[in-house]
């Protein structure tokens, strides 16, 4: 018995060693097609806490004109927002005056309101 418990352990060592070595060869596979532009990397059991390889490879012409239409917008987006400076000439025009409620108004007002509380309140003592 004292054999095969250590073949086993001895057994699963090794495949544990396997293992890790299968992970080493296909993450280096998978790095070498993305620096070669091939696109094929194939994501075969990706241990934890690795990098994950690009889907897509974007050629370095491709990123500069992405870059160069991206600042372009930045430009424009910057260029439209900024205040545009127009001379200020002082008006002689004064600011116009504000209207006031004259005294009559505000009684119509208050008589009308209170007319108004006195039917709701008599319409609750009716229901």
């Amino acid at each position: 018995m004292g054999n095969l418990a250590n073949a086993l352990q001895q057994l699963r060592e090794e495949r544990k060693q396997a293992q890790s070595q299968v992970e080493k060869l296909d993450t280096a596979i998978s790095a070498i097609e993305w620096l070669n532009g091939s696109g094929t990397s194939r994501q075969v059991n990706q241990p934890t806490g690795t990098v994950a390889v690009p889907k897509r490879f974007i050629s370095r012409a491709s990123r500069l004109k992405m870059a160069r239409a991206q600042k372009a917008r930045w430009a424009r987006a910057k260029k439209e927002s900024q205040p545009v400076l127009v001379s200020v000439t002082k008006t002689t025009n004064p600011a116009p005056a504000k209207h006031t409620m004259s005294a009559a108004a505000r009684r119509k007002i208050a008589a009308f309101q209170r007319a108004r509380w006195a039917k709701l309140k008599a319409g609750k003592k009716a229901a």
